[in-house]
């Protein structure tokens, strides 16, 4: 069926495919910056972002897929972000309309519209009020057992002949916003044999209205009417993206590989091909297409949909293992909108943090975590490589694993840009040669796109041929590491259905071991270990996010269960115990530590709340009224996002940690660059500064400065900070410069899987 493919032939496949058009386009915006054109340059407003500015300013229309002419006029695709207080967005439909342009959807999760209109009405409709910016509909694109034992799930559930014993992730739901799950593949069923993909739906193209009833590039149609629950509306529209039980329902390839990592249960063949959270329910959201590219709108579609199912399905977890490049800030980009909006609902989510971290030179690339990574609400998962082994004392970072710190702009209130600059990533994962599911047709033949195109990937390609719904492939990335912490975070709320996504992603953080040779900016906090989140878990009331949502848990109010303790800051995993790292993330710049987070209730731990740097953000949540089979408070109507009120984020008693870090030198090895192993063996001995008063918001100000990472120290030390993900402010990604997915086109082993991030 498949024949092996030498990788250069691979290299130049994958290059005249997606390249030729993007360097053109990457020709035509140098020639732009060297001033090689003769049309004058307008000068169009910071709200809209750098890549879609370029294409509205360039002489004529680029190639790309959010720019077309249509009766001889030039038109993009876009994302408005509005700032108004309605959140059906009258009046800024009716100025798209007005535009001579077409309104497809309004979000949910975001306070966006995804549109059509003229390029030269861009910026009029930017100079609107209640719009806060206006971004290109980017394409997005994947960031593409021994799993059990090396992340420590063994430790909280035995493997029998009759099935797992302990925690498996039963009951609770994970979302999978990918190319699609192969439902009837063994690795996807239950105990009893059927099929644990409970729903399925394809949001391909909906940005081009086609599943809305409009006619792509169409001017004049407003298909965005409000979807109400229980509605013919609904109904049709439900129906339209239904996607159930459908052959080879993944053409890719690599959404079934994830769905298998986070919820695989592999243990009835060699090699046991399980994943973390074995008997959890799977949620397909199909976003990309076979090749594995998509665009935002339909990743934000994807995100309405499980923020509108999640009680009804109990949806707690959303993985998302792709990427889109984004020169915005976190506080603008609609992707880092949306995954905050569903924080915000209570659904965790975990996004990888890209295959970026190495030039194709062979030197590290910092600054390179691409959307929606770089928002600080979600957990950003790197790639580390486990060598093979269970041991984790030999796990290192994969060079191709995208290090922080994040490097959205955004201007400020004198219209200069200012780099945003966060911790990320927020820890690390098994993401090397990972052995998981390989879609097939339901008779095991027409394997996926991505095992056609790369024969090294099969697990067994002559068993692969014949094998029905079993067959196995490998995978490597950020995209394989992110669900392996999408099903931890499973078993924990498992163990303890009260915890918040922002208390889930700080026990994942406290509890992960560092790493020794990898600082804060390549590994986060460190290697993620099961067995310490999930001790976390159990250690806590099971009822604190309702108190939460209620308002009725005070600042320093006990968090501990009744007759609980908080555990040891130690795990033994097979058979080498480490102690964990000790801190959390917190204000995108602050490091934390102390018994004080998990004793005591901090205010940090509600969603609803996004505290970065100085600026404080509060979520509000509304949902439809009941209706005839549709309980109250089911269904999220709109989630809007407004300035937090002066409030306390953490308490007194909680460890800060920001003067042991001190500013940030990459030859000195501080700051941001500090090895974790170091700082946490710092804070194990007693280090860091127990905080009196605690952190607070005072009169729209938050005075603490957190970790310094300037401008002049990084840039002046040599370190390469790519402003987005691949290219300068990240322009050319948005086509799909994807390739192995690490930047790498020369590779020390061309035979070796492992070393191309994904392919």
């Amino acid at each position: 069926m498949n024949t092996a493919t030498p990788y250069s032939a691979l290299i130049e496949r994958q290059l005249s495919r997606h390249l030729v058009g993007l360097l053109l386009l990457a020709a035509l915006l140098l020639g732009l910056l060297a001033g090689r054109s003769a049309q004058a340059q307008t000068a169009l407003s910071p709200k809209i972002a750098a890549d879609l500015a370029s294409v509205i300013n360039a002489p004529s229309t680029p190639k790309i897929s959010f720019a077309k002419d249509v009766h001889g006029i030039r038109h993009v695709k876009a994302l408005v972000v509005s700032q108004a207080g309605d959140p059906d967005l009258v009046a800024l439909r009716a100025a798209v309309m007005s535009a001579g342009g077409s309104v497809y959807m309004r979000y949910v999760s975001v306070a966006a519209l995804s549109v059509m209109l003229p390029a030269s009405q861009v910026n009029s409709l930017a100079a609107r009020a209640d719009v806060q910016s206006i971004s290109p509909n980017r394409l997005t694109a994947r960031t593409a057992s021994l799993l059990e034992m090396s992340t420590g799930a063994t430790s909280v559930r035995t493997t029998g002949a009759s099935g797992y014993t302990g925690l498996d992730g039963s009951g609770v739901g994970i979302a999978v916003l990918d190319s699609g799950v192969m439902f009837d593949h063994r690795n996807m069923a239950n105990a009893a044999g059927n099929s644990r993909v409970k729903a399925a739906v394809d949001f391909q193209t909906l940005g081009d209205a086609t599943l809305v009833g409009s006619k792509n590039w169409a001017v004049g149609v407003d298909a965005s009417a409000s979807l109400i629950p229980g509605s013919a509306a609904m109904a049709n529209f439900e129906s339209k993206i239904a996607n159930n039980r459908v052959d080879r329902a993944d053409a890719y390839g690599h959404g079934s590989h994830v769905a298998s990592i986070a919820a695989g249960r592999g243990m009835y063949q060699t090699p046991d091909s399980t994943g973390i959270a074995a008997n959890a329910d799977l949620y397909d959201v199909k976003v990309l297409d076979a090749n594995g590219f998509g665009q935002l709108s339909d990743v934000l579609a994807g995100i309405d949909w499980v923020i509108q199912h999640a009680r009804e399905y109990n949806i707690r977890v959303m993985n998302l293992s792709l990427a889109s490049d984004s020169t915005e800030s976190w506080l603008t980009d609609p992707l880092c909108r949306a995954v905050r909006s569903a924080t915000a609902a209570g659904i965790t989510v975990v996004v990888a943090a890209g295959n970026f971290g190495q030039h194709s030179s062979g030197a590290e690339r910092y600054g390179t975590i691409s959307a929606p990574g770089n928002d600080p609400s979600v957990i950003t998962v790197g790639s580390a490589n486990t060598k093979g082994t269970a041991a984790r004392n030999d796990d290192t970072v994969n060079f191709f694993s995208s290090r922080g710190p994040t490097r959205g702009a955004y201007a400020d209130a004198n219209g200069a840009l200012q780099k945003d600059n966060l911790l990320k990533p927020d820890l690390v994962a098994p993401g090397n040669k990972i052995v998981g599911a390989m879609q097939t047709d339901r008779h095991g033949g027409n394997w996926a796109n991505l095992a056609k195109m790369h024969a090294v990937l099969p697990y067994n390609p002559k068993y692969a041929k014949s094998a029905a719904r079993t067959t196995l492939m490998y995978l490597s990335g950020t995209s394989v590491a992110a669900p392996a912490v999408a099903g931890t975070v499973a078993l924990m709320l498992q163990a303890n259905p009260g915890l918040t996504p922002p208390l889930i992603k700080a026990m994942l953080q406290y509890s992960a071991q560092p790493m020794a040779g990898a600082n804060l900016l390549q590994q986060g906090t460190g290697l993620l270990n099961v067995d310490g989140a999930v001790r976390l878990a159990q250690a806590l009331r099971s009822d604190l996010a309702s108190a939460i949502a209620a308002g009725t848990l005070q600042p320093g109010a006990a968090m501990l269960a009744a007759g609980r303790v908080l555990p040891a800051a130690v795990s033994t995993i097979n058979g080498t115990p480490f102690n964990w790292s000790g801190m959390v993330y917190a204000g995108g710049n602050q490091i934390l530590s102390g018994s004080a987070l998990f004793s005591s209730y901090q205010p940090i731990w509600d969603p609803r709340l996004s505290w970065v740097r100085g600026t404080a953000r509060r979520a509000s949540i509304s949902h439809w009224p009941a209706a005839t089979g549709v309980p109250a408070n089911t269904f999220v109507k709109a989630i809007v996002e407004a300035p937090a009120a002066n409030q306390g984020f953490v308490t007194a008693g909680v460890v800060s940690a920001t003067a042991l870090v001190g500013s940030s030198s990459w030859l000195g090895k501080t700051g941001a660059f500090l090895p974790t192993v170091t700082l946490a063996g710092w804070l194990a001995a007693g280090s860091g500064q127990t905080l009196g008063q605690g952190i607070v918001l005072g009169n729209g100000v938050v005075l603490s400065e957190g970790v310094v990472l300037s401008e002049g120290v990084v840039l002046s030390e040599g370190v390469v900070l790519s402003e987005g993900v691949v290219l300068s402010e990240g322009v050319v990604l948005s086509e799909g410069v994807v390739l192995s997915e690490s930047g790498q086109t020369a590779v020390p082993n061309p035979n070796d899987s492992s070393l191309l991030g994904e392919p």
